[in-house]
């Protein structure tokens, strides 16, 4: 079985991939039997540009935490939301959950860095091309949102949820921290509404 940090290498490789313009490493196609496979397929992907970000702010001392992008972030994604006609208080809450979740991710591969130094990154891409990603997926994701604004929003939700983030983690090879940071960044999906 594959160690923590070599899972996180091969992460890091389909990340830096995505980066390069390359295809995902897992199929993106949507299953008829999993409405909201694309959606949380979007999450999982900008949940795997933790690495690359990690690797760079590890290597140039840069802050895990940047208020300042944070903002930025929230405020662009709130805009796509009302250009969409969607709730911009829904997407802040799903976005600050999938900040959350990355940073998370980034925060561990820190540790795993401090504890096994080795193992620590000797090279990154530059961090605007990883936010150039971020920002893709964003506006992708708020897309999504948009097209399966009523499944989210309906008593199916939870069951569907859980269907795709199952579909999503095993394409995609997710290791626990990665299947850990999907429940975080897609736990407000479903959760607010009163059905």
């Amino acid at each position: 079985m594959a160690t923590p940090l070599a899972l996180g290498a091969s992460t890091m490789m389909t990340a830096l991939a995505l980066l390069a313009g390359g295809a995902p490493a897992a199929p993106a196609a949507a299953d008829e039997g999993v409405p909201l496979h694309d959606l949380v397929d979007a999450v999982a992907q900008r949940l795997q540009t933790a690495d690359p970000v990690a690797a760079n702010k590890w290597l140039t001392g840069g802050s895990i935490t940047d208020p300042a992008r944070v903002k930025q972030v929230l405020a662009a994604v709130a805009k796509d939301a009302e250009s969409a006609g969607v709730s911009t208080d829904y997407v802040t809450d799903v976005f600050t959950n999938q900040i959350n979740a990355t940073e998370g991710i980034e925060y561990r591969r820190f540790a795993d860095w401090k504890f096994g130094a080795a193992a620590a990154p000797t090279a990154a891409p530059d961090l605007s091309d990883s936010r150039a990603v971020i920002d893709g997926l964003n506006h992708q994701i708020v897309s999504q949102i948009a097209a399966q604004w009523p499944l989210l929003h309906s008593p199916g939700c939870p069951d569907a949820l859980t269907a795709a983030k199952a579909a999503v983690a095993t394409e995609r090879q997710f290791d626990d921290l990665y299947r850990q940071g999907l429940d975080v960044a897609t736990r407000s999906y479903c959760g607010s509404q009163a059905f």
